[in-house]
C-alpha cells in the first residue's frame, strides 16, 4: 500500500484537523489460537505504520475471550513474530484485563432493560433468529424481569451452570435487516482454565461485545479490521454507545489480501499441521511468519510487498510471484553470492598437476563492493552441476559442457571435455577433462570463446550440505476438494551436494546468493558439520 495515499489514511487526516481525535491510536488484536501468517502481516503493518506516519502509536492487544483455543504458547509466538517485523507495541495487553470492566458494563444493560439472560441452546437460538429474508423470534425468555436477570447472571458468573446452559444476549431488534442486531449473545459460560485468568471467570464475553469496549477503554482512535466486519460496525457502535464509555472509537474495514497457491486460513494451516501434512508451524512451505523466515524471507521483504499490494475497500488476490519480486529486490544487493553444487558431477582435470590448489579472489558481491572479498580454491578435482553437462550430442545453442566441447569454470581456466567416465549401471562417474593455463580468468586471452561460463566447487575443499529445494504447497484452489488432496506432491525435494569452503562457520538465518541456483538461507537444523540450505527463492521467476 502506497502510505502516501489511501482511504484510510485520507480519514485520519480528517479527523486530526477537525479536532475529531487529538491522536492517532490504533491496535492489532490476534486471537492467542494459532500462529499469524503473511494474511496477518498486512494488518500489522497497517495498523503500525499509518499510526507511525502521524506520530501515534499501536498496542498489541491479545484478544482472550474464548480460553477453548487460546495457549501462552501462541502469545510469545505472536510477539516474536511482531518484533521480528520490525515493529514494537506501545502497550501489549489482554482482553482478559478487561474482565472485570466488561461485565459491569453487562450489568448496566441488564439495569436499562437492554440485555437478558436466555436459556435457549445454540440450535434454537439458530432457529429464532430467522433468515435474510424472515424476521426473528423473540427468545421465551426475553421479557425477563431486570432482577431475574440480574440474579441469573450473577449465578451465571458464580458457576452454577453448566456450559451453553445460559447465554446473556443485548436486548436490540429480533426484526432488524442486519442478522448481526437480533439479539447477540455477548457473554456465554465456559468452564475451562484460562492462559492468564487461571478458574477465575466461568463466564467469558464475545468478541462483538469486547472488542467495542476494550478499543474504548484504551482510547483506540481508529480500530481497522477485514472487510468481514462491516455488518458488525452498527453492532460496535451500539455497544460503545449503551454501555456509556467514555471515549468513543471508530471501526473502519479494509479488503483481505489473498496470495495465489498459499493457504490463509488458520484452521486450514492447523489441519495441515494435526495430520503430520507438514513438519510443524514453521515448515519453510507454510505461509506462517515463523515458516517465511525459516525460509529465509526478510522483514523487509514482507512489508515492501504489503505496502506495494495497496490498501482497498474490496478484498483482493495478487499472485506469489509479487511476494517473490519484492525479497529478491531485497537480497541482491545485500548477500554474498558464493558458490554450491546441489547436484554434483565430478570432474577431474587431467594435465592439472596433482596435489596442487590455487586460490583465487572474487568479490562476494559484484553489485556491492562493501561487501569485500574471498578467496575459492581451484584444483585437479572439481564438482560441477550435473545440469551443466549432456552427454550426447547438444542441441543447437547449447552453452554449457558436453564432450568435445571447451567452457571457463568462473572466475578460473577454459576446460575441455575429453572423455566421460561411466558406472557399471550406465551412469555418468565422472568426467576427465584438460585445461589451458593460458586462459585463467583476468589474463586477458582472448583467441578463442568458450561454450558457456560454469560455476563449480573444488573437491578437496569442498563442504558436504543438503539443500531443501521447495514447490507452493498448494497447487489446487478449489475449496470442495479434501485440503490434501489439493496439496503438491512435490512441494519438498532435497538434494546432496556442496559448498564452498567459505561457508563452513555459517549460522542458521544466514543468508546468500549461490550463484545461478538461487537465494538460499541456513536452515535451523544446521549443526557444524551438518550444513542444510533452504532455497528462499530463484534467481528468476518460475511462474508460468
Amino acid at each position: 500500500m502506497d502510505m502516501s495515499s489511501n482511504f484510510i489514511k485520507t480519514i485520519m487526516e480528517e479527523d486530526l484537523a477537525s479536532g475529531k481525535v487529538k491522536e492517532i491510536i490504533t491496535r492489532f488484536p490476534p486471537e492467542p489460537n494459532a500462529y499469524l501468517h503473511i494474511g496477518h502481516a498486512r494488518a500489522i503493518i497497517t495498523n503500525f505504520e499509518l499510526a507511525k506516519m502521524f506520530g501515534g502509536k499501536t498496542n498489541l492487544r491479545f484478544d482472550d475471550t474464548n480460553p477453548v483455543k487460546e495457549d501462552a504458547m501462541f502469545v510469545e509466538a505472536i510477539k516474536g513474530d511482531i518484533e521480528w517485523l520490525g515493529y514494537h507495541p506501545a502497550n501489549v495487553l489482554f482482553g482478559s484485563d478487561y474482565f472485570e470492566e466488561s461485565y459491569e458494563r453487562a450489568i448496566m444493560l441488564i439495569k436499562k432493560g437492554l440485555a437478558y439472560v436466555c436459556d435457549l441452546n445454540a440450535e434454537d437460538m439458530s432457529k429464532y433468529r430467522g433468515t435474510l429474508n424472515t424476521r426473528g423470534t423473540d427468545s421465551p425468555n426475553r421479557n425477563r424481569s431486570v432482577e431475574e436477570n440480574l440474579k441469573l447472571f450473577s449465578e451465571m458468573r458464580d458457576g452454577k451452570y453448566n456450559d451453553g446452559e445460559k447465554t446473556l444476549r443485548a436486548k436490540i431488534d429480533m426484526a432488524s435487516p442486519n442478522i448481526n442486531m437480533r439479539d447477540p449473545v455477548i457473554y456465554r459460560i465456559i468452564h475451562i482454565n484460562h492462559h492468564n485468568t487461571g478458574n477465575k471467570w466461568c463466564i467469558y464475553p464475545m468478541y462483538d461485545f469486547a472488542h467495542p469496549l476494550q478499543d474504548a477503554i484504551e482510547g483506540i482512535s481508529h480500530s481497522l479490521c477485514s472487510l468481514e466486519y462491516v455488518d458488525h460496525r452498527v453492532l460496535y457502535d451500539w455497544f460503545v454507545e449503551k454501555c456509556e464509555m467514555p471515549h468513543i472509537p471508530h471501526q473502519y474495514e479494509f479488503g483481505r489480501l489473498n496470495i495465489t497457491n498459499t493457504i490463509m486460513s488458520k484452521r486450514y494451516l492447523k489441519q495441515l499441521v494435526d495430520a503430520k501434512l507438514v513438519k510443524g508451524y514453521d515448515d519453510p512451505r507454510m505461509p506462517t511468519l515463523v515458516g517465511l523466515r525459516r525460509r529465509g524471507y526478510t522483514p523487509s521483504a514482507i512489508r515492501h510487498f504489503v505496502l506495494s499490494t495497496g490498501l482497498s475497500r474490496i478484498n483482493s488476490t495478487v499472485s506469489n510471484e509479487m511476494l517473490e519480486n519484492s525479497l529478491r529486490d531485497d537480497l541482491r544487493l545485500v548477500n554474498k553470492r558464493v558458490n554450491a553444487i546441489l547436484n554434483p558431477l565430478k570432474v577431474v582435470i587431467t594435465n592439472y598437476p596433482v596435489g596442487e590448489i590455487e586460490y583465487l579472489e572474487l568479490p562476494n558481491n559484484n553489485e556491492n563492493e562493501a561487501l569485500g572479498t574471498r578467496t575459492i580454491a581451484f584444483g585437479r578435482e572439481v564438482y560441477i552441476e550435473k545440469d551443466d553437462f549432456i552427454d550426447g550430442t547438444p542441441e543447437k545453442g547449447w552453452k554449457r559442457l558436453a564432450k568435445g566441447l571447451e567452457v571457463r569454470l568462473m572466475h578460473a581456466y577454459f576446460v575441455k571435455c575429453e572423455d566421460i567416465i561411466y558406472n557399471p549401471d550406465g551412469s555418468i562417474k565422472e568426467l576427465h577433462c584438460t585445461y589451458d593455463p593460458e586462459t585463467k580468468s583476468g589474463s586477458g586471452f582472448n583467441a578463442r570463446k568458450p561454450n558457456g561460463n560454469i560455476h563449480f566447487v573444488e573437491e578437496s575443499t569442498a563442504i558436504p550440505a543438503k539443500f531443501n529445494l521447495f514447490e507452493p504447497l498448494m497447487v489446487d484452489s478449489d475449496a470442495d476438494r479434501k485440503l490434501e488432496d489439493r496439496l503438491n506432491p512435490n512441494s519438498w525435494k532435497t538434494l546432496e551436494g556442496f559448498v564452498e569452503a567459505s561457508l563452513k562457520d555459517t549460522l542458521p538465518e544466514e543468508k546468500f546468493q549461490f550463484v545461478r541456483n538461487g537465494y538460499f538461507s541456513v536452515d535451523y537444523d544446521t549443526v557444524k558439520g551438518n550444513l542444510v540450505f533452504n532455497r528462499t527463492v530463484e534467481l528468476k521467476s518460475s511462474y508460468k
